[in-house]
C-alpha cells in the first residue's frame, strides 16, 4: 500500500513540474494538466499582428468551401456540400475566386472584386451579378447577396495604424486564455471597430471581430490550424515577413446570413500576379442582376 500511494505521488509531482498539457492522478480523480500560457504586452502583439499584415501582400490559394448555416450560399454550392476553390488576393484589393464542382470540376462560380465593384457569375443559373462593395444586404433573394470581399477582409488584414486608439485586456474560459485587442473608432461617440484575439498557447491569431456602427457585429473570423506556407519562387521565408498561415478559416457574417468554413490545402504567398487574372467579364447570353437594384437586366 505504502509503495502505491509512493508511486501515485511521485506520478502528480512528475506530471505538474512537466509544464505541459496531459493527465493529473489526484487519489482516485484523474485531472487535465493545461497548457502555460505565454505572456505578451500590447505592444509585443500589435508588432504580431501588424507583421502579418504588412508583410502579406498578395495570396494564391487552393481552398475548400463549406457553407454551414444561412441562406447565402445555399443556391450556390449548398447542392454540392462542398467546393474546391482557387483564390487569388492582391492588395490593395483585388480578389477573384473560382469555384469548381467535386469530381467533375465544372465551375460552379466566378468571383471578382476590385474594391469598387464586386461581380459574380453563377453559370448554372445562367446570371452575372453586378454591385457596389459598398452596398449592404438589401436583397430577399439569396443569389444577390453573394460579396466576394468578406473573403477578402478575413484574409489580407488592414493594419492597426498608430494613431488608432487600442486597449488590451484578457479573457478566459474552460477551453483557453486569450488576450484581446480592441481598436477603437473615434469621433462624437466612441465605438468599437475591431476586436482581435490571440491564443495564449501559442499567440497566434485566433478570431477578428469587425463592428459597424452602433456595435453591428459585421464579420466574426476564426483561424486555426497555423502552418508553415510556400513562398514565391526566388523568395526567401525569412523575408516574407509571414511564416505561416492558417489552414481552417470560419468565416460567420450575421447581418448577411450565412457562415462559410475554409480549409486552405495549399497557399503560396507573395507572388506577382498579372491583373488580367482578376479581370471578371460578363458571359454572353448570361441575365444581369444588379445588386440592390431589385430588378434583373436581360442582356442579349
Amino acid at each position: 500500500m505504502r509503495r502505491v500511494k509512493t508511486w501515485q505521488v511521485l506520478a502528480t509531482l512528475a506530471a505538474i513540474s512537466c509544464g505541459c498539457k496531459g493527465n493529473v492522478v489526484t487519489g482516485h480523480r484523474v485531472m487535465e494538466q493545461k497548457t502555460v500560457a505565454k505572456d505578451a504586452t500590447r505592444e509585443d502583439l500589435l508588432e504580431a499582428y501588424n507583421s502579418i499584415a504588412r508583410s502579406t501582400k498578395s495570396l494564391n490559394a487552393t481552398v475548400e468551401l463549406k457553407p454551414t448555416a444561412g441562406s447565402t450560399y445555399s443556391g450556390v454550392i449548398d447542392e454540392y456540400h462542398e467546393v474546391k476553390a482557387f483564390l487569388l488576393a492582391e492588395r490593395p484589393a483585388q480578389i477573384r475566386v473560382i469555384g469548381q464542382a467535386p469530381v467533375i470540376g465544372t465551375t460552379v462560380f466566378d468571383m471578382a472584386s476590385d474594391g469598387e465593384t464586386f461581380r459574380v457569375s453563377i453559370p448554372s443559373k445562367n446570371k452575372f451579378i453586378v454591385g457596389p462593395v459598398g452596398a449592404e444586404r438589401a436583397s430577399s433573394k439569396p443569389i444577390e447577396n453573394l460579396r466576394p470581399q468578406h473573403l477578402l477582409d478575413a484574409l489580407l488584414w488592414p493594419e492597426i495604424r498608430k494613431e488608432e486608439s487600442v486597449t488590451l485586456r484578457e479573457f478566459n474560459d474552460e477551453n483557453a486564455r486569450y488576450y484581446v485587442l480592441t481598436v477603437l473608432r473615434g469621433g462624437y461617440q466612441v465605438e468599437v471597430l475591431r476586436e482581435v484575439w490571440f491564443d495564449r498557447a501559442d499567440l497566434h491569431v485566433a478570431r477578428m471581430e469587425t463592428f459597424g456602427p452602433k456595435g453591428a457585429l459585421l464579420s466574426d473570423v476564426h483561424l486555426s490550424d497555423w502552418q508553415p506556407v510556400d513562398t514565391a519562387a526566388g523568395q526567401a521565408a525569412s523575408s516574407n515577413g509571414a511564416a505561416s498561415f492558417p489552414r481552417a478559416i470560419r468565416i460567420e457574417r450575421p447581418h448577411d446570413d450565412y457562415k462559410l468554413d475554409l480549409q486552405v490545402t495549399k497557399i503560396i504567398m507573395n507572388e506577382e500576379i498579372p491583373a488580367e487574372r482578376f479581370k471578371l467579364e460578363q458571359p454572353a447570353g448570361a441575365e444581369l442582376v444588379r445588386a440592390g437594384e431589385g430588378a434583373e437586366n436581360k442582356q442579349p
